[in-house]
């Protein structure tokens, strides 16, 4: 488990509606200030809204919290109830009553009106305590027309100068449609406070996993790259739930992959693990990470070692030869594998001709595409992993630009028709940048085997 290895003291980011785990974004600020407010004046009802997954629920709990002992709550969370039952349920939660009454006292049989008229007794109480009472129902969508209609009646239980009882419906975007229609007019007129959560933006987004992070441990033993932030960001449009979900199963990734830094190849894998839409090419690009660490980190050096089996070649820029080298000493030549080639330093930009430019004896010529050019060994070696993972033929030279510089050159393919070049350029564009067509000169090799 990656709560272990992290050194967790709890799930980051469970699903879970803990108030600790709140990050006050700016709309998650201001709905909360907003009704936090509205029920300080008393105001009977209360709309807060937001698409699914936004915090809605997280938020009504953090509410639950702020208030003080002279405030009394209610939090129904199922809203597929009967008038009778709903009116049960805030008379058990106000504390009026206890559930083995409910099912036994003379509770269990009341009527409508005895329910209603025990629930305005609790409220009248509070008066001379200088209490007040709270009711907050959840996933109000789901609410029926004739307990909506019992709500609008409860909000009416008022003296002459306040209301008795302070009403938040909490529930999807289409609440407002709910409440926007002709028999809910009444209803929709004693609405005093309609606040709305949005997704997080990128930079809410880093903050809300750095708090979440926080929360959870303390410390500071692992940590989402920039690149990884912003895949997030992508691939959960800033959903609070979504975000939980995508790195929760990154940190599984991270957990397998034995590192602390969570980057966008983790965040990738997290959402292929839940069947989400990723990015154009970041699949791909999960793709490479996972063949790059199956082979390991010797076996690319071996790999690469057979890439660089080339046979000496003339090589030329404009006609002026360059020296090149053999594969490092570090990564002994081994046999040419299938896949490879000599293939020469690419001499220029593919022109239709290159005047004044004639191929040696012996040489025949053909293009192929420049995808890097490395000063580092390893980067060459995970570039031409991630083109060996799409089934590309990669060829690697070794050019000595200075007396003291070498520098390592990928190249794919080795085509004789400009089309065919062409089409695999347009291709690799999607995930490769800089991407060159060049002209090469190449001793005449039989094929290998």
């Amino acid at each position: 488990m990656y709560e272990e290895y992290y050194g967790f003291v709890q799930p980051p980011f469970s699903l879970t509606p803990d108030p600790r785990f709140l990050y006050r974004s700016e709309s998650h600020d201001v709905a909360l200030q907003q009704v936090w407010q509205a029920i300080r004046r008393k105001e009977g009802f209360i709309v807060l809204t937001g698409d699914i997954g936004t915090g809605k629920t997280t938020l009504c709990r953090t509410l639950l919290e702020q208030f003080d002992a002279t405030t009394f709550t209610a939090l129904i969370l199922n809203p597929f109830l009967s008038v009778e039952e709903l009116l049960r349920e805030v008379l058990l939660n106000f504390g009026v009553t206890s559930r083995e009454a409910l099912h036994t006292g003379r509770l269990a049989t009341a009527s409508k009106h005895e329910l209603v008229r025990t629930l305005q007794d609790f409220l009248l109480s509070l008066i001379p305590l200088h209490g007040s009472a709270v009711l907050i129902i959840d996933e109000a969508q789901h609410l029926s027309a004739d307990v909506l209609e019992e709500i609008r009646i409860l909000s009416n239980l008022e003296t002459t100068d306040q209301k008795l009882l302070q009403i938040v419906l909490a529930g999807q975007l289409n609440l407002l449609d709910v409440l926007h229609q002709q028999n809910m007019r009444q209803l929709d007129q004693r609405i005093s406070i309609r606040c709305t959560l949005k997704p997080l933006n990128r930079e809410e987004v880093e903050a809300y996993i750095t708090h979440r992070l926080w929360v959870a441990r303390g410390s500071t033993s692992v940590m989402f790259t920039a690149q990884g932030l912003d895949m997030v960001h992508q691939i959960t449009g800033g959903v609070p739930r979504m975000t939980n979900l995508v790195c929760d199963r990154a940190l599984m990734a991270g957990r397998e992959a034995e590192t602390d830094k969570i980057t966008d190849a983790e965040v990738v894998a997290g959402a292929a693990a839940l069947g989400l839409a990723v990015p154009k090419g970041a699949q791909r690009r999960e793709q490479w990470r996972r063949a790059g660490a199956r082979a390991g980190r010797a076996s690319l050096f071996a790999a690469l070692a057979a890439v660089l089996a080339l046979s000496a070649a003339a090589l030329y820029v404009l006609g002026n030869p360059l020296e090149w080298l053999t594969p490092d000493p570090l990564a002994p030549p081994a046999s040419p594998a299938p896949w490879a080639r000599a293939v020469p330093l690419p001499v220029a930009t593919v022109p239709d001709a290159l005047p004044g430019v004639t191929p040696p004896p012996g040489v025949r010529t053909s293009l192929s595409i420049l995808v890097g050019q490395y000063a580092d060994a390893a980067a060459a070696a995970e570039t031409s992993a991630r083109l060996l993972a799409l089934g590309l033929p990669v060829y690697v030279v070794d050019v000595r630009v200075s007396p003291d510089a070498i520098e390592r050159r990928v190249l794919v393919g080795r085509f004789t028709a400009r089309t065919e070049a062409t089409s695999t350029q347009s291709r690799l564009a999607a995930d490769f940048e800089n991407l060159r067509l060049v002209f090469a000169w190449q001793e005449a090799l039989p094929d290998l085997p």
